[in-house]
């Protein structure tokens, strides 16, 4: 991933920009737990001097995305993932008080974000590489818009430990169904019923151990 392949967002800083791009590399596991992070490498691979790389670190580091060694410097943590039955337990719970804060506090904006991505989604045949992303963005919308920096910390570390995002045997249909049953929810601001389907949206499906 290079400067260009960020999200077309307007930065506050350069290391804003860097802790996104690697918070991202992080979640997606393309920057797998235990990997050794040179901030001279990170620089040049963003085209920033290495003390936004140095400052980004450190903010991550308060995230519990990567853990900092006097010899080693930074790498990227090794979470327990646990059994995955567990994982999506623990998923399902979180994501559902997710939506349930989210209901409280989207706006109008948020709506049309979320509907926007689902019908970006809706086309893709079951082997489109780009699902995945759209499926990421759908579920980390909500839990930004639940406005709990603790809670997103904590579904960043999950989809961390799930290796990349989950993974289940469920048809993009059903799925993007069942986004737009959540997204009916999130619009008339019906806490409950975008918990429920939320929670049925993760755990109603098998799982498949991404091992």
């Amino acid at each position: 991933m290079t400067n260009a392949d960020a999200p077309q967002v307007n930065y506050v800083s350069k290391t804003d920009m860097v802790v996104a791009l690697i918070r991202e590399l992080i979640i997606t596991g393309d920057l797998t737990a235990g990997k050794q992070l040179r901030q001279r490498d990170l620089a040049a691979r963003f085209h920033v001097s290495q003390t936004p790389v140095r400052e980004a670190m450190r903010r991550l580091e308060s995230e519990g995305l990567v853990v900092g060694d006097t010899h080693r410097g930074f790498t990227v943590v090794e979470a327990d993932s646990g059994s995955t039955e567990e994982n999506f337990r623990i998923r399902a719970v979180l994501e559902s008080l997710a939506a349930s804060l989210a209901a409280e506090k989207i706006d109008e904006d948020g709506i049309t974000k979320l509907v926007d991505i689902n019908d970006r989604m809706r086309p893709l045949a079951e082997d489109d590489p780009r699902y995945d992303g759209l499926n990421r963005d759908f579920h980390f919308a909500v839990y930004e818009y639940a406005h709990s920096p603790l809670l997103l910390s904590l579904m960043r570390l999950l989809w961390q430990a799930l290796h990349g995002g989950p993974r289940v045997l469920r048809t993009h249909e059903e799925s993007v169904r069942q986004h737009a049953a959540i997204i009916d929810a999130l619009r008339v601001r019906d806490a409950e019923a975008a918990s429920a389907a939320t929670y049925e949206h993760i755990m109603g499906v098998q799982h498949l151990d991404p091992h």
